[in-house]
């Protein structure tokens, strides 16, 4: 069993009888921040809200010293256990965020391929082990001790499964199982192993979940006593991944609800046994302040503007852009910052179904202004090229993928579709220069600096820009920019999905980040007022 089943086993387990798994509905909240949360996050980075906040804002305590990206002292020693202590929060951190998080989220039994070397081997003890069970039972007279062994460890399992308060069911299993009894029926002859087995069964039907209840009935039509020890067990096996997944959906709730402070509790202890768990943050926030000094920096010196007093930049514009960098990230080469590793896959989904909505868009834009004043008015057509357009570019992320050949034959099929249209309508289909030039420009789309990949690249950028500074949840959408209509609905799922992480990720480490920011935009006095000010109080 791996540390991730161990540890949701150690968790308090809710009562529970008949359990409601895999075809009972169940009622789990979405993964959007409440409006406790929020109200948190708001106190936590009020320092972040703009750069006309006073600086004073900024020179309060966020979070403890050892969160602070400024400390000038020489790097500490990490011991062994520091590090394994670390590494345990990271893990109950990382799956606490991931069943709070992921309604999908589920554990599953870890099998072994068949031609594999272990699978083999695993198959070949197993069946050496039941054939020498069945050798014993068969033998004159028969020997009962292994078959005793397994009953107590189906007792076990059995008792396992109930709650405190299931008394008496678990005195029946206790007296109905009891070891020492059966052995001394065994001295006697006067065991009934296939009576105990069906006992087994009955009570297995009682406690399971109903995804199981064929297997129960499988068990029962099985007459070998042998084979039906071997597929008890492999249904016990099965009951206790069931019980671990309903335990977890049944604390989804409760974990969503504390789910903040206890992510930004085991991270503040993960910063405190290794100092250096925000480099890859603090370098991530620093890139968009250089770039936004940058882009200050040139409108200053653009003719009639005024220069003569120094850049400012608002704390929560720089954190929102650094947020927006996630969505051209190059996730197999670049380290994501420490604070976002438990989004990563999440965050990686999102940006590779971000990049095939802008090609899509791309192609239906060009499209529409080289043929789309002899298609106007057949919305059927346009969503027919748009569903052909996403099957073609299936897997465009892929390092394997051809993007310049797909995109050939989309024109090309584009060019298909068109002339079939044109043609039911009455009208003369497109000649051969213009279906080259159709399928030569949208080909170009995957050359460096496209400008039409460009145009919508910004676009799509803006209109994510814009959703960062709704409140959450968003009461209503803002509007989508020109060209992307024909991906409105893809694009406002994908973009409640990024706001949702990205606010949840500024409320666990609204303070870490506000220390970072109050360096790298303030300096060593601010953070070191911050510091005094914490060593006061």
């Amino acid at each position: 069993m791996t540390a991730w089943t161990l540890w949701v086993l150690s968790l308090p387990t809710l009562p529970r009888h008949k359990m409601p798994f895999n075809g009972e509905k169940q009622c789990v909240s979405e993964d959007q921040p409440s409006d406790s949360d929020s109200s948190r996050f708001s106190e936590s980075m009020a320092s972040l809200s703009d750069y006309e906040c006073s600086r004073q804002s900024f020179t309060s305590d966020s979070s403890s010293k050892s969160s602070s990206p400024a400390s000038t002292s020489p790097p500490r020693v990490v011991t062994f256990d520091e590090v394994m202590a670390a590494a345990r929060n990271l893990s109950n951190m990382t799956l606490a965020h991931e069943i709070a998080v992921n309604e999908n989220f589920q554990l599953k039994q870890d099998a072994l391929p068949e031609s594999s070397l272990a699978g083999r081997v695993r198959h070949i003890v197993h069946q050496a082990f039941w054939d020498v069970l069945e050798s014993e039972l068969n033998a004159e007279p028969p020997e009962y001790e292994h078959a005793i062994k397994l009953f107590e460890e189906i007792r076990e399992i059995l008792l396992s499964f109930l709650t405190p308060g299931g008394n008496r069911l678990r005195n029946q299993i206790c007296e109905v199982l009891d070891t020492d009894l059966i052995r001394q029926q065994a001295e006697h002859s006067a065991v009934d192993i296939q009576g105990l087995a069906n006992y087994v069964i009955s009570t297995m039907g009682k406690l399971c979940a109903p995804v199981r209840d064929d297997d129960i009935r499988e068990l029962k039509a099985t007459s070998n006593i042998v084979e039906v020890l071997r597929q008890i067990f492999h249904v016990l096996d099965l009951m206790k991944m069931d019980m671990v997944n309903f335990t977890i959906r049944s604390l989804r709730p409760h974990l969503q609800r504390q789910l903040v402070d206890y992510e930004r509790t085991k991270f503040q202890e993960i910063l405190e046994e290794t100092p250096s768990a925000l480099n890859q943050t603090t370098e991530w926030i620093k890139e968009s302040v250089h770039e936004e000094l940058l882009s200050l920096s040139e409108a200053t010196l653009t003719p009639g503007a005024e220069n003569n007093s120094k850049p400012s930049l608002s704390p929560t514009w720089v954190l929102n852009n650094s947020y927006l960098k996630l969505l051209q990230w190059d996730y197999q080469k670049k380290e994501l910052p420490e604070t976002l590793m438990t989004d990563g896959a999440r965050l990686q989904e999102l940006t590779e179904k971000l990049n095939q909505l802008k090609m899509i868009a791309c192609l239906a834009l060009i499209t529409n202004n080289m043929v789309g004043a002899l298609t106007e008015g057949l919305p059927e057509l346009a969503v027919r090229l748009k569903r052909i357009s996403a099957v073609l570019l299936e897997g465009m992320n892929k390092e394997t993928f051809n993007l310049k050949e797909v995109l050939n034959s989309i024109g090309i099929q584009i060019c298909v579709e068109v002339n079939k249209t044109l043609m039911e309508r009455g009208l003369p289909t497109l000649n051969a220069e213009v279906q080259a030039n159709l399928v030569g420009q949208l080909s170009s789309i995957e050359e460096e600096d496209n400008p039409i990949w460009s145009l919508i690249d910004k676009r799509i950028q803006l209109y994510m820009k814009s959703l960062l500074c709704l409140p959450s949840p968003p009461r209503c959408m803002p509007p989508v920019p020109g060209g992307l209509a024909v991906v409105q609905q893809e694009l406002e799922s994908l973009g409640l999905q990024y706001a949702n992480i990205v606010n949840l990720n500024k409320q666990v480490y609204g303070p870490f980040y506000a220390n970072i920011l109050r360096k790298l935009l303030f300096g060593e006095e601010a953070t070191g007022k911050a510091e005094a000010s914490s060593s006061t109080n």
